[in-house]
């Protein structure tokens, strides 16, 4: 069996090892560590919450330990996509460098740019960042990526995402063509492993388990939230959440319960404190002190529940967690192994639960099909809380439409009647009496009978009354008109 002594690691390294409680790697670690100490590029795929970070962390702070950081040009960079992941990584390097005299610097947003220039006048060794706050700081002069080494991309399939890869080409192009590249992450799908072949130079691939695994040790279930109004389907929702928490019991020692959206991560959390559960929100909108003393409560053991958005799924590693629940059955299928990874972390059992609605059945087909494993389907707890009107009522408005659409036949049928033979023997005979009176009529009355277009009457060529005779204007012509009319006829 490998141990970590057998992997090249300097002895202040292995002795922050040993501290900490770890003798044996995980199977990342060993297959990582080896190559990114020879100074090879490494493309790493593995379980969430098998040792990615310190798969990179433990090699870095040994290749760092000689040599010295200059100001406003670091060593070495490690990207990570939220401001929680690059707080964590930032907690393993204080771990594992105890004994090495390195300097580090954490650039992420909400925090003052004054503080984190301070620390990079001075130089840092270590510079963990986010795209975004890197970039500023860059852009204002008062960062250096020339000197980069060794630069590492956490979480890389999320990093590489369409709304990441201008940042990250970006940073990659100011930063020099001869430094070593660690790519990590438990997802690499085919199209965003092309895009990191063009970062990557003949790198090391450790693929220590399939892509898109989840760990045996997770037990999986799905509850199934069938019909029901829809002014009440987010209430029924909640209500069963509460129900399934309720249902673990003691077991639930904490859990982490995922949203999609942060509107309904606030919405959550606030009908758990309603109902007397010990629950707190965590998402992007919210200041990054919240943020982080929430975080670090649920941590400590304070609190018991933590309502998430996925800014919560990446990396975030609290080695307790009993439970995961997914409230909303995620868009992407990759990041339901990601939210499910946050617990059964380091051999330990676990247990994820989601909640699908009947429109969210697509989405868990493509769960299953990354997954390569049918879901086990749960009990819904509330099937017999549900009222027995409730499909009369759902029905009811499909009952007046087609009636509507019945008065609207019978309408266009009105024309057609059981006395049409007789009427038409009426319209025979109605036209022969009518050409008799015609012809008995004078020719003058027959014409005027006929209707005229444009005041014109048609056919009434020297048989009209000539004293009453007016060109050009019809029945209601003013008087004056006609006596002016009358006097030109008469000269």
């Amino acid at each position: 069996m490998t141990k970590f002594s057998d992997l090249n690691l300097i002895p202040k390294v292995l002795k922050a090892v040993e501290d900490s409680g770890y003798e044996t790697p995980t199977p990342i670690q060993a297959g990582a560590i080896p190559p990114a100490l020879e100074g090879r590029d490494v493309l790493g795929i593995a379980q969430t919450g098998t040792g990615k970070t310190a798969g990179f962390v433990l090699p870095m702070i040994s290749m760092l330990a000689r040599g010295r950081a200059r100001a406003r040009m670091p060593r070495s960079l490690v990207l990570c996509p939220t401001r929680e992941l690059a707080a964590q990584v930032a907690e393993n390097f204080d771990t594992y460098a105890k004994h090495v005299k390195l300097t580090k610097a954490l650039l992420i947003g909400g925090v003052s740019f004054k503080e984190q220039d301070m620390l990079i006048d001075r130089g840092v060794d270590v510079l963990i960042a986010t795209p975004g706050r890197l970039l500023d700081h860059f852009e204002r002069g008062k960062l250096l990526l020339t000197g980069v080494q060794i630069m590492v991309v956490d979480e890389a399939d999320r990093m590489l995402d369409m709304g990441f890869i201008p940042d990250i080409e970006r940073i990659f192009s100011v930063t020099p063509f001869t430094r070593q590249t660690l790519f990590f992450s438990a997802t690499m799908a085919p199209e965003i492993e092309r895009i990191t072949n063009t970062f990557l130079s003949n790198p090391a691939r450790i693929e220590v388990a399939r892509q898109a695994t989840a760990a045996e040790n997770i037990e999986q279930v799905v509850v199934m939230l069938q019909g029901g109004r829809r002014d009440r389907v987010a209430s029924e929702k909640r209500k069963l959440l509460r129900a399934l928490i309720d249902a673990e019991g003691d077991v639930c020692n904490n859990a982490i319960i995922f949203c999609n959206r942060k509107t309904d991560v606030d919405i959550v959390a606030k009908s758990l404190k309603k109902n007397g559960y010990d629950a707190a929100p965590i998402h992007g909108d919210l200041d990054q002190s919240q943020r982080t003393k929430t975080l670090e409560g649920f941590r400590d053991g304070k609190l018991r529940i933590l309502v998430a958005s996925d800014v919560a799924a990446r990396g975030l590693d609290v080695p307790s967690v009993s439970h995961v629940f997914n409230f909303d059955v995620p868009g992407h299928a990759e990041d339901y192994v990601h939210r499910i990874g946050r617990t059964g972390r380091a051999g330990r059992d676990g247990k994820a639960i989601m909640i699908c609605e009947t429109r969210d059945e697509m989405n868990l087909d493509a769960i299953e099909r990354l997954i390569e494993k049918t879901i086990p389907r749960g009990t819904n707890l509330l099937a017999g809380d549900a009222p027995a009107q409730k499909p009369a009522q759902v029905a009811a408005p499909a009952e007046e439409k087609p009636a509507r659409g019945r008065r609207s036949q019978s309408r266009k049928a009105e024309p057609v009647k059981e006395t049409a033979p007789e009427a038409s023997v009426e319209a025979t005979s109605e036209p022969q009496a009518a050409s008799e009176k015609l012809a008995e009529e004078p020719r003058d009355k027959a014409d005027d009978s006929k209707p005229k277009r444009g005041g014109r009457s048609r056919g009434g060529r020297g048989q009209r009354d000539e004293k009453n005779k007016v060109v050009g204007l019809g029945e209601h012509m003013p008087s004056f008109i006609a006596l002016s009319f009358e006097a030109r006829l008469e000269d």
